[in-house]
């Protein structure tokens, strides 16, 4: 069990918060990705799950109108890693 010592949320900035929910997700995606899980299917999963909560955080519409822009910044380059050569 891995334990944090970050502050309590609501002590948090908002993007505090979002750097650390990201730090949680990176630690339990390297840990499915260790137990065999394939990457494809993490993926798909998380994207399933967040768009869930924000349709119950905010409705469908609001949530449709949020993706509508998605394609455009995946073009940009925007989700891309850096790739590194060794």
């Amino acid at each position: 069990m891995v334990t944090h010592t970050q502050p309590t949320a609501d002590l948090m900035s908002d993007q505090d918060q979002k750097m650390a929910a990201l730090g949680y997700l990176h630690e339990a995606w390297a840990e499915a990705l260790h137990d065999g899980i394939d990457g494809d299917c993490i993926a798909q999963a998380c994207l399933f799950s967040a768009l869930s909560e924000l349709v119950a955080t905010y409705g469908e519409e609001a949530t449709a109108k949020f993706t509508d822009g998605l394609s455009a910044r995946i073009k940009r380059g925007e989700f891309s890693m850096p790739t590194q050569h060794q």
